[in-house]
């Protein structure tokens, strides 16, 4: 193991994405944009000996988004081939077996005030949710966002990343499984869509009433609490729903 670890500055042309990454990322471009612009550029992209990214494609793509020509690299050149490899997978994947704590979460949240968390992908509209409850469980008002244009239409593309599900549903289909199955796999496939909220919120802004309207039946954004509690897509906090119930019972 390499233990002493050299950050080098490295021209942005001099790097080569992998060409054959597994991990789509462009989804989170925007995001990891935002978190440079707003703390610099602290997560070094890993690269090999011939300068292929191993691991930091999403950075190294809002990097040239950004303009940016310089970035802070970490070169794996004491990995051998197959260990390069492992390791390009093994650091995209790790990431997913981590959870938040709501809880915690929410605390952390509630201490931010000056910096819009919705550009790196939090939900603003969730969080406004969870603090107004958190704030005052005797009162059931609660701030809905506000779904206003702030720049251009996004094209259906931004809004839904189906990569992996499409690659399911593909692996599923090349089987020769029962019919029945076959078709509970696809539909169950369906549920690894990744959807672009903060995009979607901007494509609800423009668009014409008619869509805005099945916008809002399918739970892409929430225009009535009640309504959304009432068709399971928000879930009252127990103390909230404690006190519904109370006053229920009272009348």
């Amino acid at each position: 193991m390499n233990s002493s670890i050299e950050i080098v500055m490295r021209k942005i042309g001099e790097l080569k994405p992998y060409e054959n990454n597994p991990r789509h990322n462009d989804m989170a471009v925007d995001a990891v944009a935002a978190s440079i612009q707003q703390f610099g550029f602290k997560n070094p992209v890993i690269i090999d000996k011939d300068g292929v990214i191993v691991a930091g494609h999403t950075r190294y793509k809002a990097a040239k988004k950004l303009g940016i020509t310089d970035i802070p690299c970490i070169s794996a050149d004491d990995l051998s081939d197959e260990q390069i490899k492992a390791f390009r997978l093994a650091d995209n994947k790790t990431a997913e077996l981590a959870e938040w704590d709501e809880d915690l979460l929410g605390k952390e949240m509630q201490g931010i005030i000056n910096i819009d968390m919705s550009q790196f992908g939090f939900s603003v509209g969730e969080d406004e949710l969870g603090e107004e409850m958190q704030d005052d469980k005797y009162t059931l008002k609660v701030k809905i966002p506000q779904y206003e244009i702030t720049g251009e239409c996004p094209e259906i593309s931004d809004m839904l990343d189906s990569s992996k599900a499409d690659e399911l549903i593909q692996e599923v289909e090349a089987t020769d499984i029962p019919e029945e199955i076959r078709e509970f796999l696809i539909q169950a496939a369906r549920r690894h869509n990744v959807f672009n909220y903060r995009n979607i919120a901007e494509y609800y802004a423009h668009a014409e009433p008619e869509v805005q309207k099945l916008f809002e039946k399918s739970a892409l954004v929430i225009i009535d609490v009640n309504d959304a509690i009432a068709n399971g897509y928000v879930q009252l906090a127990t103390d909230i729903t404690d006190i519904m119930e109370g006053e229920a019972d009272e009348e």
